[in-house]
């Protein structure tokens, strides 16, 4: 049997060749540029794979929306014609918010020595940093026009950072290092866009099944999944991104309530507020699978979906959903057979996050708010939500099992964040067209 990454790496490769199709040039001026993006079954990471270096060789990253750059490892035979080490007190080196200088990871890259620019590249999954150093190579990116593949371009100075093979650990098999989208200077979005003069906007679609590819756009659109309607800027309901005094690379949103079933969730609303240590607030997360809640939100959270689901099979005249012993991480299952189902999936309470202009909302659909299929119990069917304990940095994480099938604009210009449920739209997010060329 094939491993998980095995199988991706399979997908991507019967991809790559569609992907390719023109040779890699700068001067075509693209609309927009996109990367494909997997979901690996075993660890749940999402996967995307660039094109660095010079002979060319496919790269697979696991993408983290709030770590600060692009890093991999350097240490097993990265060997590059254009790699270029950036030095200390250099532009690219105050760019990247470095005073520091490395030392060199061993064995060394060639002309790093120790008036290269030193960062601390962080694995997020197991909170683990070291110290790297600051380089640029090419990458090649796919362009688009929104609707299909286009020709392939090339950022010969793209700036990553070098580190050793240990900070891999946790990361899926395979795995090279971080795909950095956070709110930076060096971050992937914001090289990508400033090198080919885009709109400062990313579109995030992560895919919910792992044996097919969901997509990530940058630039403005429009963008196009069939069979759904074309996608343009005014197709979102957008929120401000807001920033936490602490950490300046994650994206965080204002919710200033939350309703289940349309019906208030008692809550401490102080804790959504990101007080002046960075504490509290709302987060986007790609590291942490499901959405996290502080412990007193979670407990009002889970206890008030259950009221409300035997309100709503009352209602529907069902039978009462018959709740079963927890399945870890989860606390609020059912027996999957006693829940009912509609043509877009199990019938239970939507989620809704009331965003900090009070006229938008995050809803949380069933696709996205139960979650089956467990190795500990099949039969059961569980709330996606995970108890994130007292004081946590954040009060809300919003977990990658709940952005996925939602199409996520992300307006680095104007902070702001722009979202759509695609499921009410009758497509997904693995509904790009990669099979033919513009």
């Amino acid at each position: 049997m094939i491993s998980s990454f095995q199988h991706h790496f399979i997908l991507f490769s019967l991809l790559l060749p569609l992907i390719a199709t023109a040779f890699a040039t700068t001067s075509v001026q693209p609309k927009a540029l996109l990367l494909p993006v997997s979901k690996d079954a075993s660890t749940q990471q999402y996967i995307v794979k660039t094109t660095q270096r010079t002979p060319s060789k496919s790269v697979p990253l696991t993408l983290a929306l709030g770590s600060p750059f692009l890093w991999r490892d350097c240490d097993k035979g990265y060997v590059s014609s254009t790699y270029r080490p950036i030095r200390c007190n250099s532009a690219q080196c105050t760019l990247a918010g470095s005073t520091a200088c490395s030392t060199c990871n061993s064995p060394p890259r060639p002309g790093c020595n120790n008036n290269t620019c030193g960062l601390f590249p962080e694995n997020p999954f197991t909170n683990t940093a070291t110290s790297g150093e600051l380089a640029s190579d090419i990458i090649r990116i796919n362009s688009t026009d929104g609707l299909n593949l286009g020709p392939v371009v090339s950022t010969p100075n793209f700036l990553f950072n070098c580190a050793p093979t240990f900070l891999l650990k946790g990361l899926a098999k395979g795995v090279q290092g971080i795909a950095g989208f956070g709110r930076t200077k060096i971050s992937i979005p914001s090289q990508l866009t400033s090198t080919f003069s885009l709109s400062k906007k990313f579109a995030l679609c992560l895919t919910s099944d792992v044996t097919s590819v969901g997509v990530i756009f940058f630039g403005n659109g429009p963008y196009k999944l069939y069979p759904g309607p074309l996608y343009v800027s005014s197709s979102f309901s957008y929120t401000p991104i807001l920033k936490n005094p602490t950490t300046s690379s994650d994206y965080y949103v204002g919710v200033s309530s939350i309703k289940i079933g349309g019906s208030q969730v008692p809550i401490n609303k102080a804790l959504l507020s990101i007080n002046n240590k960075g504490r509290g607030g709302t987060k986007f997360s790609t590291v942490n699978p499901y959405t996290i809640m502080e412990s007193s939100i979670y407990k009002s959270v889970i206890s008030n979906f259950d009221s409300q689901l035997k309100i709503l099979y009352q209602q529907r005249g069902y039978p009462n959903a018959t709740r079963i012993k927890a399945v870890a991480p989860f606390e609020l299952c059912y027996d999957s057979s006693t829940i009912s189902s509609t043509r877009v999936g199990v019938e239970v309470p939507n989620i809704e996050l009331v965003l900090q202009n009070e006229k938008v909302m995050w809803t949380i659909f069933a696709s996205n708010s139960m979650v089956g299929g467990l190795k500990a119990n099949p039969n059961a069917l569980c709330l996606a939500i995970v108890d994130g304990g007292k004081n946590p940095p954040a009060s809300i994480v919003l977990g990658g099992y709940q952005l996925e099938d939602n199409l996520v604009q992300f307006d680095l210009a104007k902070s702001m964040v722009g979202f759509r449920y695609l499921v009410n739209d009758m497509t997904r997010c693995t509904n790009f067209n990669f099979t033919s060329v513009a």
